[in-house]
Protein backbone atom coordinates (compact mmCIF):
# COMPACT_ATOMS: atom_id res chain seq x y z
CA UNK A 1 0.00 0.00 0.00
CA UNK A 2 1.20 3.56 -0.64
CA UNK A 3 2.77 5.47 2.24
CA UNK A 4 0.37 8.34 2.87
CA UNK A 5 2.41 9.82 5.74
CA UNK A 6 5.17 11.49 3.72
CA UNK A 7 4.93 14.81 1.92
CA UNK A 8 4.68 14.66 -1.87
CA UNK A 9 5.65 17.82 -3.73
CA UNK A 10 3.58 19.24 -6.53
CA UNK A 11 -0.06 18.87 -7.36
CA UNK A 12 -1.78 15.51 -7.17
CA UNK A 13 -2.59 14.03 -10.59
CA UNK A 14 -6.20 12.85 -10.45
CA UNK A 15 -6.45 10.71 -13.58
CA UNK A 16 -9.43 8.57 -12.68
CA UNK A 17 -12.42 8.66 -15.04
CA UNK A 18 -14.31 10.86 -12.61
CA UNK A 19 -14.67 12.77 -10.45
CA UNK A 20 -12.48 14.84 -12.73
CA UNK A 21 -10.20 17.73 -11.80
CA UNK A 22 -12.16 20.81 -10.69
CA UNK A 23 -10.68 23.93 -12.33
CA UNK A 24 -9.73 26.90 -10.18
CA UNK A 25 -12.34 29.06 -11.94
CA UNK A 26 -15.07 26.71 -10.73
CA UNK A 27 -13.64 26.45 -7.21
CA UNK A 28 -13.63 30.23 -6.95
CA UNK A 29 -17.19 30.45 -8.27
CA UNK A 30 -18.41 28.00 -5.62
CA UNK A 31 -16.74 30.05 -2.89
CA UNK A 32 -19.28 32.87 -3.26
CA UNK A 33 -21.70 33.62 -0.40
CA UNK A 34 -24.96 31.70 -0.53
CA UNK A 35 -27.95 33.75 -1.67
CA UNK A 36 -31.69 33.52 -1.07
CA UNK A 37 -32.88 30.59 -3.18
CA UNK A 38 -36.31 32.18 -3.43
CA UNK A 39 -35.11 35.60 -4.54
CA UNK A 40 -34.83 37.21 -8.00
CA UNK A 41 -31.02 36.84 -8.19
CA UNK A 42 -31.31 33.08 -7.76
CA UNK A 43 -34.08 32.83 -10.37
CA UNK A 44 -31.85 34.63 -12.86
CA UNK A 45 -29.03 32.18 -12.08
CA UNK A 46 -31.25 29.11 -12.58
CA UNK A 47 -32.79 30.28 -15.85
CA UNK A 48 -29.35 31.10 -17.23
CA UNK A 49 -28.02 27.67 -16.25
CA UNK A 50 -30.93 25.85 -17.90
CA UNK A 51 -30.43 27.79 -21.13
CA UNK A 52 -26.67 27.06 -21.22
CA UNK A 53 -27.19 23.43 -20.21
CA UNK A 54 -29.62 22.86 -23.09
CA UNK A 55 -26.78 23.60 -25.54
CA UNK A 56 -24.68 20.86 -23.95
CA UNK A 57 -27.46 18.24 -24.12
CA UNK A 58 -28.48 19.59 -27.55
CA UNK A 59 -32.11 19.73 -26.58
CA UNK A 60 -35.12 22.02 -26.39
CA UNK A 61 -36.69 19.68 -23.80
CA UNK A 62 -36.86 20.37 -20.05
CA UNK A 63 -33.77 19.50 -18.02
CA UNK A 64 -34.23 18.75 -14.32
CA UNK A 65 -31.38 19.23 -11.84
CA UNK A 66 -31.41 17.21 -8.61
CA UNK A 67 -28.97 17.37 -5.68
CA UNK A 68 -27.74 13.77 -6.08
CA UNK A 69 -25.26 11.51 -7.83
CA UNK A 70 -25.89 9.82 -11.17
CA UNK A 71 -27.55 6.95 -9.30
CA UNK A 72 -30.29 9.38 -8.31
CA UNK A 73 -30.66 10.29 -11.97
CA UNK A 74 -31.23 6.62 -12.82
CA UNK A 75 -33.88 6.28 -10.12
CA UNK A 76 -35.63 9.49 -11.10
CA UNK A 77 -35.86 8.41 -14.74
CA UNK A 78 -37.39 5.05 -13.80
CA UNK A 79 -39.80 6.35 -11.14
CA UNK A 80 -41.31 9.07 -13.34
CA UNK A 81 -41.84 7.00 -16.48
CA UNK A 82 -42.62 3.42 -15.44
CA UNK A 83 -44.69 1.36 -13.02
CA UNK A 84 -43.88 -1.63 -10.78
CA UNK A 85 -43.81 -4.83 -12.83
CA UNK A 86 -43.03 -3.12 -16.14
CA UNK A 87 -40.53 -4.84 -18.39
CA UNK A 88 -37.35 -3.04 -19.44
CA UNK A 89 -34.64 -4.11 -21.85
CA UNK A 90 -31.08 -3.56 -20.58
CA UNK A 91 -27.57 -4.51 -21.69
CA UNK A 92 -24.51 -5.62 -19.76
CA UNK A 93 -21.76 -3.38 -21.09
CA UNK A 94 -19.91 -3.01 -17.78
CA UNK A 95 -20.13 -2.21 -14.09
CA UNK A 96 -22.44 0.79 -14.30
CA UNK A 97 -24.99 -0.79 -16.61
CA UNK A 98 -25.10 -3.60 -14.04
CA UNK A 99 -25.67 -1.16 -11.19
CA UNK A 100 -28.49 0.53 -13.12
CA UNK A 101 -30.08 -2.87 -13.67
CA UNK A 102 -29.87 -3.47 -9.92
CA UNK A 103 -31.68 -0.18 -9.24
CA UNK A 104 -34.43 -1.21 -11.67
CA UNK A 105 -34.83 -4.59 -9.99
CA UNK A 106 -35.02 -3.02 -6.52
CA UNK A 107 -37.87 -0.87 -7.85
CA UNK A 108 -39.67 -4.10 -8.84
CA UNK A 109 -39.19 -3.68 -12.57
CA UNK A 110 -38.69 -6.82 -14.65
CA UNK A 111 -35.33 -6.51 -16.39
CA UNK A 112 -34.74 -8.41 -19.63
CA UNK A 113 -30.95 -8.59 -19.30
CA UNK A 114 -28.71 -9.07 -22.33
CA UNK A 115 -25.39 -10.37 -21.00
CA UNK A 116 -22.09 -9.08 -22.33
CA UNK A 117 -18.33 -9.46 -21.85
CA UNK A 118 -17.62 -5.85 -20.77
CA UNK A 119 -15.51 -5.28 -23.90
CA UNK A 120 -18.13 -3.99 -26.32
CA UNK A 121 -20.99 -1.54 -26.59
CA UNK A 122 -24.62 -2.44 -27.30
CA UNK A 123 -25.31 -4.35 -30.51
CA UNK A 124 -28.12 -2.47 -32.25
CA UNK A 125 -29.16 -5.64 -34.10
CA UNK A 126 -29.93 -7.29 -30.75
CA UNK A 127 -32.13 -4.30 -29.87
CA UNK A 128 -34.09 -4.73 -33.10
CA UNK A 129 -34.46 -8.49 -32.60
CA UNK A 130 -35.53 -8.17 -28.96
CA UNK A 131 -38.15 -5.53 -29.67
CA UNK A 132 -39.42 -7.17 -32.84
CA UNK A 133 -40.08 -10.34 -30.83
CA UNK A 134 -42.13 -8.32 -28.34
CA UNK A 135 -45.35 -8.39 -30.38
CA UNK A 136 -47.55 -7.25 -27.49
CA UNK A 137 -45.23 -4.32 -26.63
CA UNK A 138 -44.71 -5.46 -23.05
CA UNK A 139 -41.25 -3.88 -22.98
CA UNK A 140 -41.80 -0.34 -21.76
CA UNK A 141 -38.25 1.02 -21.95
CA UNK A 142 -34.80 0.40 -23.38
CA UNK A 143 -31.96 1.28 -20.96
CA UNK A 144 -28.59 2.10 -22.53
CA UNK A 145 -25.32 3.38 -21.08
CA UNK A 146 -23.64 5.64 -23.65
CA UNK A 147 -20.06 5.45 -22.35
CA UNK A 148 -19.38 2.63 -19.90
CA UNK A 149 -16.82 4.08 -17.49
CA UNK A 150 -15.62 0.67 -16.32
CA UNK A 151 -14.69 -0.61 -19.78
CA UNK A 152 -14.12 2.45 -21.97
CA UNK A 153 -16.69 1.21 -24.49
CA UNK A 154 -19.13 3.68 -26.05
CA UNK A 155 -22.44 2.48 -27.48
CA UNK A 156 -23.88 4.06 -30.62
CA UNK A 157 -26.98 5.81 -29.33
CA UNK A 158 -28.21 6.97 -32.75
CA UNK A 159 -27.99 3.39 -34.05
CA UNK A 160 -29.96 2.10 -31.05
CA UNK A 161 -32.70 4.66 -31.71
CA UNK A 162 -32.76 3.51 -35.34
CA UNK A 163 -33.07 -0.08 -34.11
CA UNK A 164 -36.05 0.84 -31.92
CA UNK A 165 -37.66 2.57 -34.90
CA UNK A 166 -36.93 -0.38 -37.20
CA UNK A 167 -38.80 -2.63 -34.79
CA UNK A 168 -41.65 -0.08 -34.80
CA UNK A 169 -41.75 -0.34 -31.02
CA UNK A 170 -43.12 2.32 -28.63
CA UNK A 171 -40.60 1.67 -25.83
CA UNK A 172 -39.08 4.67 -24.13
CA UNK A 173 -35.37 5.22 -24.72
CA UNK A 174 -33.45 5.94 -21.50
CA UNK A 175 -29.75 6.79 -21.82
CA UNK A 176 -27.02 7.16 -19.21
CA UNK A 177 -24.66 9.92 -20.42
CA UNK A 178 -22.88 10.40 -17.10
CA UNK A 179 -19.42 9.78 -18.58
CA UNK A 180 -20.04 11.07 -22.08
CA UNK A 181 -21.76 14.45 -21.71
CA UNK A 182 -19.37 17.27 -22.64
CA UNK A 183 -16.77 14.66 -23.68
CA UNK A 184 -18.38 12.98 -26.71
CA UNK A 185 -20.98 14.12 -29.18
CA UNK A 186 -24.43 13.77 -27.65
CA UNK A 187 -27.68 14.78 -29.36
CA UNK A 188 -30.67 14.32 -27.06
CA UNK A 189 -33.24 15.62 -29.56
CA UNK A 190 -31.78 14.42 -32.86
CA UNK A 191 -31.13 10.92 -31.52
CA UNK A 192 -34.66 10.60 -30.17
CA UNK A 193 -33.66 10.01 -26.55
CA UNK A 194 -36.56 10.16 -24.10
CA UNK A 195 -34.57 10.58 -20.89
CA UNK A 196 -30.89 11.46 -20.75
CA UNK A 197 -29.27 10.98 -17.35
CA UNK A 198 -26.03 12.71 -16.46
CA UNK A 199 -24.11 14.05 -13.47
CA UNK A 200 -21.83 16.90 -12.47
CA UNK A 201 -18.48 15.26 -11.75
CA UNK A 202 -17.18 14.24 -15.17
CA UNK A 203 -17.24 16.33 -18.33
CA UNK A 204 -18.97 19.16 -16.47
CA UNK A 205 -15.87 19.48 -14.24
CA UNK A 206 -17.73 19.90 -10.93
CA UNK A 207 -17.52 17.99 -7.66
CA UNK A 208 -20.09 15.19 -7.28
CA UNK A 209 -23.50 16.32 -6.10
CA UNK A 210 -25.75 17.17 -9.05
CA UNK A 211 -27.59 14.86 -11.44
CA UNK A 212 -29.64 15.72 -14.52
CA UNK A 213 -32.64 14.37 -16.40
CA UNK A 214 -33.28 15.77 -19.88
CA UNK A 215 -36.84 14.71 -20.64
CA UNK A 216 -38.78 14.39 -23.91
CA UNK A 217 -42.46 15.28 -24.26
CA UNK A 218 -43.23 11.55 -24.58
CA UNK A 219 -41.46 10.82 -21.28
CA UNK A 220 -43.27 13.69 -19.55
CA UNK A 221 -46.61 12.21 -20.62
CA UNK A 222 -45.65 8.94 -18.95
CA UNK A 223 -45.68 10.66 -15.55
CA UNK A 224 -49.48 10.73 -15.79
CA UNK A 225 -49.71 6.93 -16.01
CA UNK A 226 -46.82 5.95 -13.72
CA UNK A 227 -47.94 4.01 -10.67
CA UNK A 228 -44.78 4.80 -8.76
CA UNK A 229 -45.01 7.44 -6.05
CA UNK A 230 -42.63 10.37 -6.47
CA UNK A 231 -41.85 13.05 -3.95
CA UNK A 232 -38.22 14.15 -4.04
CA UNK A 233 -37.89 12.90 -7.64
CA UNK A 234 -41.11 14.46 -8.98
CA UNK A 235 -40.66 15.94 -12.44
CA UNK A 236 -44.07 17.60 -12.19
CA UNK A 237 -43.07 19.65 -9.16
CA UNK A 238 -39.73 20.54 -10.79
CA UNK A 239 -41.29 21.58 -14.10
CA UNK A 240 -43.69 24.08 -12.61
CA UNK A 241 -41.11 25.85 -10.44
CA UNK A 242 -38.18 25.63 -12.89
CA UNK A 243 -40.12 27.72 -15.37
CA UNK A 244 -39.79 30.59 -12.89
CA UNK A 245 -36.19 29.77 -11.94
CA UNK A 246 -36.88 27.97 -8.66
CA UNK A 247 -36.89 24.47 -7.15
CA UNK A 248 -39.41 22.59 -4.99
CA UNK A 249 -36.83 22.25 -2.18
CA UNK A 250 -33.61 23.89 -1.05
CA UNK A 251 -31.17 23.56 -3.98
CA UNK A 252 -27.38 23.13 -3.90
CA UNK A 253 -26.77 26.84 -4.41
CA UNK A 254 -22.99 26.78 -4.41
CA UNK A 255 -22.80 23.80 -6.77
CA UNK A 256 -25.09 25.76 -9.08
CA UNK A 257 -22.61 28.66 -8.96
CA UNK A 258 -19.98 26.15 -10.06
CA UNK A 259 -22.22 24.71 -12.76
CA UNK A 260 -22.83 28.17 -14.18
CA UNK A 261 -19.08 28.80 -14.40
CA UNK A 262 -18.46 25.33 -15.88
CA UNK A 263 -21.00 26.02 -18.61
CA UNK A 264 -19.35 29.38 -19.28
CA UNK A 265 -16.02 27.60 -19.70
CA UNK A 266 -17.47 25.00 -22.08
CA UNK A 267 -19.16 27.61 -24.23
CA UNK A 268 -16.10 29.88 -24.17
CA UNK A 269 -14.08 27.02 -25.66
CA UNK A 270 -16.96 25.95 -27.91
CA UNK A 271 -18.69 22.60 -27.60
CA UNK A 272 -17.33 21.31 -30.91
CA UNK A 273 -13.80 22.15 -29.78
CA UNK A 274 -14.41 20.50 -26.39
CA UNK A 275 -15.41 17.24 -28.08
CA UNK A 276 -12.47 17.41 -30.50
CA UNK A 277 -10.03 18.00 -27.64
CA UNK A 278 -11.32 14.95 -25.77
CA UNK A 279 -11.12 12.83 -28.92
CA UNK A 280 -7.55 13.93 -29.63
CA UNK A 281 -6.29 13.24 -26.11
CA UNK A 282 -8.10 9.89 -26.02
CA UNK A 283 -6.46 8.87 -29.31
CA UNK A 284 -3.01 9.83 -27.99
CA UNK A 285 -3.66 7.70 -24.91
CA UNK A 286 -4.55 4.69 -27.04
CA UNK A 287 -1.41 5.18 -29.14
CA UNK A 288 0.63 4.96 -25.94
CA UNK A 289 -1.19 1.81 -24.81
CA UNK A 290 -0.65 0.17 -28.20
CA UNK A 291 3.04 1.16 -28.24
CA UNK A 292 3.53 -0.28 -24.76
CA UNK A 293 2.27 -3.58 -26.19
CA UNK A 294 -0.69 -3.62 -23.81
CA UNK A 295 -4.32 -4.29 -24.65
CA UNK A 296 -7.32 -1.96 -24.59
CA UNK A 297 -10.23 -3.57 -22.76
CA UNK A 298 -12.60 -2.19 -25.42
CA UNK A 299 -12.06 -4.30 -28.53
CA UNK A 300 -13.95 -2.29 -31.17
CA UNK A 301 -12.11 0.78 -32.45
CA UNK A 302 -15.35 2.53 -33.41
CA UNK A 303 -16.55 2.21 -29.79
CA UNK A 304 -13.51 3.71 -28.06
CA UNK A 305 -14.34 6.27 -25.38
CA UNK A 306 -13.33 9.92 -25.40
CA UNK A 307 -13.30 10.02 -21.60
CA UNK A 308 -11.53 6.88 -20.36
CA UNK A 309 -9.23 4.10 -21.53
CA UNK A 310 -9.23 0.78 -19.65
CA UNK A 311 -5.92 -1.08 -20.01
CA UNK A 312 -5.58 -4.85 -19.54
CA UNK A 313 -2.44 -6.09 -17.84
CA UNK A 314 -0.78 -9.37 -18.87
CA UNK A 315 -1.65 -12.52 -16.92
CA UNK A 316 0.21 -12.71 -13.63
CA UNK A 317 0.34 -8.94 -13.06
CA UNK A 318 -2.01 -7.15 -10.70
CA UNK A 319 -3.38 -3.79 -11.83
CA UNK A 320 -4.01 -2.60 -8.26
CA UNK A 321 -0.37 -3.22 -7.35
CA UNK A 322 0.63 -1.08 -10.33
CA UNK A 323 -1.80 1.67 -9.32
CA UNK A 324 -0.48 1.72 -5.76
CA UNK A 325 3.12 1.99 -6.94
CA UNK A 326 2.21 4.93 -9.17
CA UNK A 327 0.28 6.64 -6.37
CA UNK A 328 3.12 6.21 -3.89
CA UNK A 329 5.98 7.21 -6.20
CA UNK A 330 4.38 9.80 -8.47
CA UNK A 331 1.34 11.09 -6.56
CA UNK A 332 -1.04 10.09 -9.35
CA UNK A 333 -4.38 8.30 -9.01
CA UNK A 334 -5.54 5.97 -11.79
CA UNK A 335 -8.93 4.30 -12.00
CA UNK A 336 -9.22 0.79 -10.58
CA UNK A 337 -10.82 -2.15 -12.32
CA UNK A 338 -14.41 -2.64 -11.18
CA UNK A 339 -16.50 -5.77 -10.75
CA UNK A 340 -15.41 -8.67 -12.90
CA UNK A 341 -12.29 -6.85 -14.17
CA UNK A 342 -10.99 -5.84 -10.72
CA UNK A 343 -7.24 -6.32 -10.53
CA UNK A 344 -7.09 -6.98 -14.26
CA UNK A 345 -7.26 -3.44 -15.62
CA UNK A 346 -6.30 0.09 -14.71
CA UNK A 347 -8.15 3.05 -16.18
CA UNK A 348 -6.74 6.33 -17.44
CA UNK A 349 -9.17 9.23 -17.25
CA UNK A 350 -8.70 11.87 -19.97
CA UNK A 351 -11.74 13.87 -19.09
CA UNK A 352 -12.86 17.38 -18.24
CA UNK A 353 -10.41 20.26 -17.87
CA UNK A 354 -7.44 18.38 -19.40
CA UNK A 355 -4.75 19.24 -21.94
CA UNK A 356 -1.68 17.88 -23.77
CA UNK A 357 0.87 18.60 -21.06
CA UNK A 358 -1.33 17.03 -18.40
CA UNK A 359 -1.65 13.92 -20.57
CA UNK A 360 2.12 13.84 -21.13
CA UNK A 361 2.63 13.80 -17.37
CA UNK A 362 -0.03 11.13 -16.92
CA UNK A 363 1.44 8.79 -19.53
CA UNK A 364 4.95 9.35 -18.17
CA UNK A 365 3.77 8.30 -14.72
CA UNK A 366 2.17 5.16 -16.16
CA UNK A 367 5.29 4.24 -18.13
CA UNK A 368 7.56 4.68 -15.11
CA UNK A 369 5.10 2.67 -13.03
CA UNK A 370 5.04 -0.19 -15.52
CA UNK A 371 8.82 -0.36 -15.25
CA UNK A 372 8.82 -0.31 -11.44
CA UNK A 373 6.07 -2.96 -11.27
CA UNK A 374 7.95 -5.25 -13.64
CA UNK A 375 5.11 -5.32 -16.17
CA UNK A 376 6.45 -6.38 -19.60
CA UNK A 377 6.13 -3.46 -22.00
CA UNK A 378 7.87 -1.53 -24.73
CA UNK A 379 9.35 1.74 -23.44
CA UNK A 380 8.00 3.90 -26.24
CA UNK A 381 4.40 4.65 -25.28
CA UNK A 382 4.99 8.21 -24.15
CA UNK A 383 7.04 9.06 -27.23
CA UNK A 384 4.32 7.66 -29.52
CA UNK A 385 1.70 9.87 -27.86
CA UNK A 386 3.94 12.93 -27.91
CA UNK A 387 4.78 12.45 -31.59
CA UNK A 388 1.06 12.47 -32.38
CA UNK A 389 0.28 15.42 -30.10
CA UNK A 390 3.20 17.46 -31.45
CA UNK A 391 2.06 17.35 -35.06
CA UNK A 392 0.92 20.69 -36.55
Amino acid sequence: MPDTNHYQAGRHFLQIPGPSNVPDRILRAMAQPTIDHRGPQFAELTLGILEKLARVFNTSCPIFIFPASGTGGWESALLNTLSPGDKVLAFETGHFSTLWKNVAEKLKLEVLWVEGDWRRGIDAAVVTDSLSADKEHQIKAVMAVHTETSSGATSKIAAIREAINTANHPALFLVDAVSSLACSDFQHDDWGVDVTISASQKGLMLPPGLCFNAVSAKALECVKTSKFSQSYWSWTAMLELNQRGFFPYTPSTNLLYGLDEALNMLHDEGMEQVIQRHARLAHATRLAVESWGLENLCVNADEYSNSTTAVLLPEGHDADTLRNIILDRFNMSLGMGLGKVKGKVFRIGHIGDFNELMLAGTLSGVEMGLNLAGVPHNKCGVSAALEYLGKP
